[in-house]
């Protein structure tokens, strides 16, 4: 009769997790993982003078996405798509200036037969089938432009890209007050570039104030799109403008 082994166990000898530990602990480890890779949404916020004015906390729900790079690209299409203007224009046959008799008798002549001097086999007459003033325009739905919108700002929050401004209401409309706040901000940040001021609404003297500057144009929250987002190398944002932002989302 054999002899059945008694398996002890070794109390210096690891036990092996069960299933149900293994999904917790796996499940902790990526909550813990996703606080906090969310956690550092906030920016550093800038006066007019270009002094540290506290930081900005970027909701997690607008800049905190996943970027959706096919998404970006049908987005970025259809916008550079539909501000083309296509005026090329040509003259048909019709539209040509010219006499309207018959150039040579039918028969006779040995010629092909001819009846127009506008006639497109002619050197100056109509073009077929030429180029004509239209306007080009593609769709793309809300929902889509929406998610496109949070996937630029999101990119742009992942690249360290969008810097908190404040006391833009106080703004004299001079070109080298807003010329300094960006060269501040330029100085400290890891991006350098052209920058995009968002506001909450249009400010005069802000727009007057970087007018004259390359690079930097200003927008109301309420006009942005993926495009000027990801145009610009940085995003110069404040307070009532992420408000305004939310709103329109």
């Amino acid at each position: 009769m054999p002899v059945k082994k008694k398996v002890t166990s070794n109390p210096s000898t690891p036990l092996r997790a069960s299933k149900k530990q293994i999904t917790s602990e796996k499940i902790i480890t990526k909550k813990q993982t996703t606080t906090k890779r969310m956690s550092g949404l906030s920016v550093p916020v800038y006066s007019l003078a270009g002094r540290a004015a506290g930081t900005l906390a970027l909701p997690k729900e607008i800049f905190g996405k996943e970027v959706n790079k096919k998404l970006l690209a049908q987005a970025l299409r259809v916008y550079m798509t539909n501000q083309k203007n296509v005026t090329a224009s040509t003259k048909t046959r019709g539209e040509v200036r010219g006499s309207t008799a018959k150039i040579q008798r039918q028969k006779g002549t040995g010629k092909a037969r001819h009846g127009s001097i506008r006639a497109p086999i002619f050197v100056g007459g109509g073009i077929v089938f030429g180029p004509k003033p239209r306007q080009v325009r593609l769709e793309l739905p809300q929902k889509m432009r929406k998610a496109a919108l949070l996937s630029a700002l999101s990119a742009k929050a992942g690249d360290k890209g969008i810097f908190g401004v404040s006391g833009l209401e106080k703004a004299t409309g001079k070109t080298k007050e807003m010329a300094g706040l960006v060269k501040k901000i330029r100085g400290i940040g890891e991006i350098k570039g052209s920058a995009l001021i968002v506001i909450a609404e249009k400010a005069d003297k802000v727009v007057r104030g970087v007018r004259n500057i390359p690079g930097v144009n200003v927008m109301p929250a309420n006009q942005i799109n993926a495009y000027e987002v990801l145009r610009h190398q940085m995003l110069l944002i404040t307070k009532e403008a992420v408000e305004g932002i939310r709103e329109k989302l």
